[in-house]
């Protein structure tokens, strides 16, 4: 009689060095996915996390690339996938923690690094959108001066050109001396 294996999900957060994380994503994970294929893990989802700077060198690393896995696994194998981590040369580290309580949501959740690499595109259609904005603006402000030349009577631009006239020849001219500039002298 076979014993039904009850596979519970986990949460991997494995890390990895960045260099070679950046020169071979595909082999990096094809290195996780190995160990957790051998442990006989299902894999609900694998995506990079995020890319820091760590609090101390590791394994003469001061830089890691965090790749956070989902898996169905057998209690019981946890234990042989975390031997499996600690002889791997690409994983410098690796935690793993029961997510039963995790919903698909949770798990699809946006990572640092997917923000990251959004916001890292949206500002090309932020620099889009804002030179659009600016024409927007500027056929606005052409439009209520247009409006604004329309509805003004003939005497108050004069009034208008008169106080130019007046801003520049006091510019022009010397400063009048006051009261209190001759009782210094």
């Amino acid at each position: 009689m076979e014993t039904l294996i009850k596979k519970k999900l986990y949460e991997g957060m494995f890390l990895i060095d960045s260099a070679q994380a950046a020169a071979d994503w595909d082999g990096t994970i094809n290195a996780i996915t190995k160990i957790l294929e051998k442990a006989d893990a299902e894999i609900v989802s694998i995506k990079k996390w995020d890319e820091r700077k760590l609090a101390y060198p590791i394994k003469g690393q001061s830089r890691g690339t965090y790749i956070l896995c989902y898996f169905n696994v057998d209690g019981r194998k946890i234990s042989e996938i975390e031997k499996s981590v600690q002889l791997s040369e690409q994983i410098i580290r690796a935690m793993i923690l029961n997510a039963e309580k995790m919903t698909a949501e949770d798990i699809e959740k946006e990572t640092p690094a997917m923000k990251n690499e959004t916001d890292f595109e949206s500002r090309d259609d932020d620099e889009d959108m804002d030179a659009k904005t600016d024409k927007k603006r500027m056929s606005y402000k052409n439009a209520d001066e247009e409006d604004a030349e329309i509805t003004e009577d003939d005497e108050s631009s004069d009034d208008t050109e008169q106080d130019w006239e007046d801003t520049f020849e006091s510019e022009d001219s010397e400063p009048e001396e006051t009261e209190d500039d001759l009782s210094k002298e």
